[in-house]
């Protein structure tokens, strides 16, 4: 690889160290603690004169001062100032320090601990080494990388000089934990289904596709987790849920990456009132234990999971907002009119499912900032929810809302296996037609429902949203560490 001149006055010093007999990049490190620990106990270490080995990479400029030098280091879990006399530390390696050392190197260092007469706890170094050397120097205001592309494409850079992005991504591991662990309380069994399926559904979306060459077969990668996670329910495993990777072909933009995570869960015996239920006690149970709380900030928005969640009728709002009755009007072409004549700017959709739920997210989601669930879901939009007995146009399906973010999808699931392969044919219409996230014919899951499946509540709930909402994020790509970018030249 090509270096610059920078690269190049580093890698003189990586050569002076090697040419001195020291290996730059040895092995192992000796460090006795963490820094926060130290930190945490930093007084009664500092009574007992016990000698600590620490490890960190010199974060900030290195002040030398004639036989004084002072740095900061920092590790996964804190910074600790460094104390370097020539007296303490030697001739030669102070030389070295000085002169063969950079920020972003990593050491080790042991001695003593003690407080400046400003009262900063430091460790007065004593011994040092070096465990990597970095020839790649920080940024020029390497304390604060703020260009969002450079950022995303360096994560590792972006993780190093940014505090803020280490801990979404330590919350992030929290908020899946906690929702684990109030799963696993509730006797579901946490399951692994396949990412490259033969046949994708469970979700209105473009897959990615792929090929097997051993099998000669096309296959793709999953866009949901669905249609296998009902199986096992068909198998009599009563509750299950996977937390895992779906792959959608479609546009990136704030709320949407093509790789997601998503949790998906199941509950025999159950329906979609239940899975509200469930909802409402799992975002709770998220909040407590990642914020200790159960309101947590969003975009200038105080967000509170105590009360139970507003419930909204798709329908209904759609008329309040609009003045356009949906139900009145259930075919695309009439749909399309009226909303020409009401001056309702939105884009045209291929069919009257995409067009009304176009329709919704323009004039009602964004409105809905306290947490709610949406319902009454025409059954065009809704291929695998049960019709509700009392009005067999809408489906017994819920979307939870929050801050105007869609965070996941729920039905009563369809367990009628005729009714089921209507629907898919009805899907098939659809892509025939022209709409190509129409779901697709799967003869084995139909066969799978033949042998019965009980009535079923289902949830799917994107992880990555719920991530963006408890850190107060406003672009999914914030809280994935490697989002999808565009490539460079």
């Amino acid at each position: 690889m090509e270096l610059n001149e920078l690269q190049q006055q580093r890698l003189a010093k990586l050569e002076r160290l090697r040419a001195a007999g020291i290996d730059p990049f040895p092995p192992r490190s000796h460090r006795t603690h963490p820094i926060a620990d130290v930190l945490a106990d930093f007084d009664a270490i500092a009574a007992r004169a016990e000698r600590v080995t620490l490890a960190g990479r010199i974060m900030g400029a290195r002040r030398i001062m004639g036989k004084l030098a002072f740095a900061h280091i920092a590790d996964e879990s804190g910074t600790i100032q460094l104390w370097i006399s020539k007296a303490d530390l030697g001739d030669e390696w102070f030389a070295r320090f000085r002169d063969d050392i950079d920020t972003f190197d990593i050491v080790e260092v042991s001695g003593l601990l003690r407080r400046t007469k400003s009262g900063e706890a430091s460790i007065f170094v004593e011994r040092m080494a070096v465990l990597a050397k970095a020839l790649n120097p920080p940024p020029e205001k390497w304390h604060g990388l703020t260009d969002v592309e450079a950022r995303l494409r360096e994560r590792y850079l972006d993780l190093i000089v940014n505090d803020e992005v280490r801990a979404i991504f330590r919350t992030r591991a929290k908020i899946i934990t906690a929702m684990r662990r109030f799963l696993d309380n509730r006797g579901f069994l946490e399951v692994e289904t396949p990412a490259l399926q033969p046949v994708y559904g469970g979700a209105s979306a473009r897959p990615f596709v792929t090929h097997h060459n051993q099998l000669k077969q096309q296959l793709y990668l999953r866009i949901a987790d669905e249609l296998y996670l009902k199986r096992l329910i068909v198998g009599q495993l009563g509750r299950v849920y996977e937390i895992s990777k779906d792959f959608r072909n479609e546009g990136v933009d704030r709320t949407h990456n093509t790789e997601f995570t998503m949790m998906e869960c199941y509950q025999a015996f159950a329906d979609y009132n239940d899975i509200m239920r469930l909802v409402e006690e799992m975002f709770r149970a998220i909040a407590l234990e990642t914020c200790g709380t159960t309101t947590v900030t969003y975009q200038g928005h105080t967000i509170d999971f105590g009360p139970d969640w507003q419930r909204v009728s798709i329908p209904e709002a759609i008329v309040e907002k609009t003045g356009i009755d949906i139900m009145q009007l259930t075919e695309l072409v009439p749909l399309q009119q009226a909303i020409r004549a009401a001056g309702l700017k939105v884009e045209n959709k291929p069919s009257w499912g995409k067009q009304v739920d176009e329709l919704f997210s323009e004039y009602v989601q964004p409105l809905l900032i306290q947490p709610t669930f949406i319902l009454d879901h025409p059954v065009p939009l809704s291929p695998l929810a049960k019709k509700r007995p009392d009005q067999p146009a809408l489906t017994e399906r819920f979307e939870p809302i929050i801050a105007g973010m869609e965070m996941g999808n729920a039905f009563s699931e369809l367990n009628d296996p005729l009714d089921q392969e209507q629907r898919f044919l009805e899907q098939g219409r659809a892509y025939d037609a022209g709409d190509d996230e129409a779901q697709q014919m799967d003869t084995d899951y139909l066969n799978a429902l033949m042998y019965g499946m009980p009535p079923t509540g289902g949830l799917g709930i994107g992880v990555d949203r719920v991530v963006m909402l408890f850190t107060d994020q406003s672009t999914i790509r914030e809280v994935v560490l490697f989002p999808h970018l565009r490539q460079t030249e």
